[in-house]
């Protein structure tokens, strides 16, 4: 595990926010601090084959003001299972039916764990989490419904929950097309420059254009009316760019 050393806050409230490095955590950020939460960022390496994220992640973290940064481990990659986490699984290039190899088994309920934990022993009662169930690839832990359902699971399963002081699962995405997103990001200063969403990404975090991730990126950027500030590598799809 690595960390930034937390640095003092006038924030009257923690909270932990689950940050992947991509477009949507680090917006989700952003609405933290509006809201006037100390955040303790939240990155986890899992084994995954974008790990460049995680550098993106960092870069978030300091650009936005975090209370903190923290990059746990988990190894998902010993489950396998997922193109993210298995290199021998590609990851498609065309859209197709059904839910995608690059769900990851049980991610989002283990990231929500990693977060429950540290949210706990904070003394945070606000855990923030950047799924979304409008511009998505359909993963089933990106659902209201999970999100819901966890946040139950916390009251029960914590000390803090049955001492009275249930945590509170935010997922302020969850309704929002990726314009939106964009747009109200870019209302609160974040640089997405500096993320990484391709699952593909090379160690620059340079970016594919053909993956789910992107497509959706690039849509987003598109419907929003903002030019993709996205780094694309040389043998991306000719219209990534664009």
């Amino acid at each position: 595990m690595s960390r930034v050393d937390e640095q003092p806050s006038t924030a009257s409230r923690r909270a932990v926010v689950l940050l992947s490095g991509g477009l949507d955590s680090a917006t989700v950020l952003a609405m933290a601090q509006r809201d006037g939460f100390a955040c303790h960022a939240l990155s986890v390496a899992y084994g995954q084959r974008h790990g460049a994220e995680l550098a993106a992640a960092a870069r978030v973290a300091a650009a936005l003001g975090a209370a903190g940064h923290r990059v746990m481990q988990v190894d998902l990659a010993g489950i396998g299972g997922s193109a993210l986490t298995d290199a021998a699984i590609a990851v498609p290039v065309e859209p197709g039916d059904g839910i995608p190899v690059t769900y990851v088994p049980a991610r989002n309920t283990l990231l929500l764990a990693l977060a429950l934990g540290w949210a706990e022993v904070l003394g945070a009662e606000d855990i923030f989490i950047g799924v979304n169930a409008v511009d998505y690839s359909g993963y089933p832990d990106c659902r209201p419904a999970f999100v819901a359902a966890f946040e139950a699971l916390a009251r029960l399963a914590t000390r803090a929950g049955i001492e009275g002081r249930p945590l509170r699962i935010h997922a302020p995405l969850q309704h929002l097309a990726k314009a939106d997103i964009i747009q109200e990001g870019l209302r609160l200063g974040v640089d997405y420059r500096t993320t990484v969403s391709c699952y593909q990404a090379d160690a620059d975090g340079r970016a594919c254009g053909q993956c789910d991730a992107c497509r959706l990126r690039r849509a987003g950027f598109q419907a929003a009316g903002v030019a993709d500030p996205t780094s694309y590598r040389y043998d991306a799809h000719p219209s990534a760019g664009r």
